[in-house]
């Protein structure tokens, strides 16, 4: 595995690859980042065809266990953002 992409290297590949310069790709892509963000937090699904669906998924609260002292802990119920890739996708990355 290699050290993945940041940010900035998106950025600069995707202007690389269109006609923008790299602060229209930075505003397009934190455009993209407020808009699903906004629309998770509504608990609204952002579907991408050939890409993936984004989604907010729920958890319960529940009992656990400090690791530390090994006494008992509730957890409160939470909401995270989960990403689901689609058919497309999936298979453009091979077996």
């Amino acid at each position: 595995r290699g050290t993945g992409v940041n940010k900035n290297d998106l950025v600069s590949a995707v202007a690389g690859e269109t006609a923008m310069s790299k602060a229209q790709v930075l505003s397009a892509i934190d455009a993209a980042i407020n808009v699903i963000s906004r629309t998770l937090r509504k608990g609204e699904d952002v579907r991408l065809v050939g890409f993936g669906t984004f989604y907010v998924a729920s958890r319960k609260a529940c009992k656990g266990r400090d690791p530390r002292t090994g006494q008992p802990i509730y957890v409160k119920p939470t909401r995270q953002p989960k990403f689901k890739a689609g058919k497309v996708f999936k298979e453009s990355l091979g077996r």
